[in-house]
């Protein structure tokens, strides 16, 4: 026998591995073999209130408050650290590209740009549902309608989720973004900045809630009573650590989930409310007032069909107003898995009610709200 032969026997043997070694990778066997992490990063799309800081409301709130993530982990002595983001969703979103964050909250948009340019991460938990967005002017401004806002400076921090509810927010009323003068500025910045009336309106949350009650700020729009123009925000998990830890992955929505529990309890709301104002950004009333009806339905995890439809339709508006350049498979990209496991351990199935796509409890032909008996006029599919 030459010595060429074994010499290809061997070089034969080499690429037939080298051909299996991602399909090797793939078994559970060599999941399991990962190196587990040294710590856990969990990033949150927000500057955070306090010292340490902490999320100034919804579930991930109670989650901090009560440390449910770190008692989950505590067995496995797996430490975790909690990165607040001031630059918010397109700073997370260079986080997760450079792998520095395993888990983050994330609001609609910046999550949905990460994902149109290949950041590879995945919808498991949605934070919140039905986030009202409010529109403000100076309180002695002539504007009284979103349609009086042609040709004013907008404050406007894009890339993240206020973006998209202000360009919803002007095409239902004939308008565009490109109809108004928009200011790109962090929200502190643009706080500032209409204070010293340099920009003529923002577009936010329950923070424009404070400069009505001080007397800067005039409210001429608002979301509540149109489920399908409010925002959500989600829990996404990078692709790489579900593949190589889901025990791990498991374990921390597991723990998230129980924290939705805990906030979706009427018995809880009194505690809730003094939690969120203690972080600073708005009192108790105003937590109240933007928390107004049932918690449960604004505190559920789960993708029911009103929460994946505004996934998509939050893809398809996104493209249509040209904030990502191509759209992508939604299903795809949403892991019910992790939570819907934690549903099924903790035996929750009938705590979160499941809505429609229209914002309609499924069931009813009546949308009125559960828990103080507010009615929701849904509008059509957007």
């Amino acid at each position: 026998m030459s010595a060429v032969q074994p010499r290809r026997r061997r070089l034969a043997a080499t690429l037939a591995l080298a051909t299996a070694w991602p399909a090797l990778l793939a078994l559970p066997g060599a999941r399991a073999q990962s190196a587990a992490p040294r710590v856990l990063r969990f990033g949150v799309s927000q500057a955070g209130a306090g010292n340490p800081p902490r999320s100034s409301s919804g579930w991930t709130a109670i989650a901090q408050a009560r440390r449910s993530v770190e008692q989950a982990l505590e067995p496995l002595g797996l430490p975790v650290e909690w990165i607040f983001f001031k630059g918010q969703g397109p700073a997370v979103n260079e986080a997760m590209s450079n792998d520095q964050i395993d888990f983050t909250t994330l609001g609609d948009l910046p999550a949905i740009i990460g994902r149109s340019v290949g950041i590879k991460a995945k919808l498991a938990l949605v934070t919140s549902k039905r986030s009202n967005s409010y529109v403000a002017v100076h309180p002695d401004a002539p504007i009284r309608s979103i349609a009086d806002l042609r040709g004013k400076r907008i404050g406007l921090h894009k890339g993240t989720a206020a973006q998209l509810s202000a360009n919803r927010i002007l095409e239902a009323h004939g308008l565009a973004e490109r109809d108004v003068k928009t200011i790109n500025l962090e929200p502190a910045a643009s706080l500032a900045a209409f204070q010293t009336r340099d920009i003529d309106a923002l577009f936010g949350t329950l923070s424009l809630l404070v400069l009505r009650d001080k007397g800067l700020a005039r409210i001429v729009y608002t979301t509540r009573d149109q489920p399908v123009a409010t925002a959500q925000g989600h829990v996404l998990v990078t692709e790489r650590f579900a593949a190589q830890q889901p025990e791990l992955t498991q374990r921390v929505v597991t723990a998230l989930v129980r924290a939705a529990q805990y906030a979706s309890d009427e018995a809880h709301r009194a505690e809730l409310l003094r939690l969120w104002a203690a972080s600073g950004n708005a009192s108790e009333a105003i937590y109240d007032e933007e928390y107004r009806g049932a918690l449960a339905p604004r505190m559920s995890p789960r993708f029911d069909p009103f929460a994946v439809a505004r996934i998509r339709q939050g893809v398809e508006d996104a493209h249509r107003f040209r904030l990502i350049r191509r759209s992508f498979d939604v299903n795809a990209w949403i892991e019910p898995r992790f939570v819907e496991a934690a549903v099924a351990q903790l035996g929750l199935d009938a705590l979160w009610p499941a809505y429609d796509a229209q914002g309609r409890l499924l069931g009813t032909q009546d949308p009125v709200a559960q828990g103080r008996g507010r009615r929701v006029n849904p509008l059509p599919a957007d």
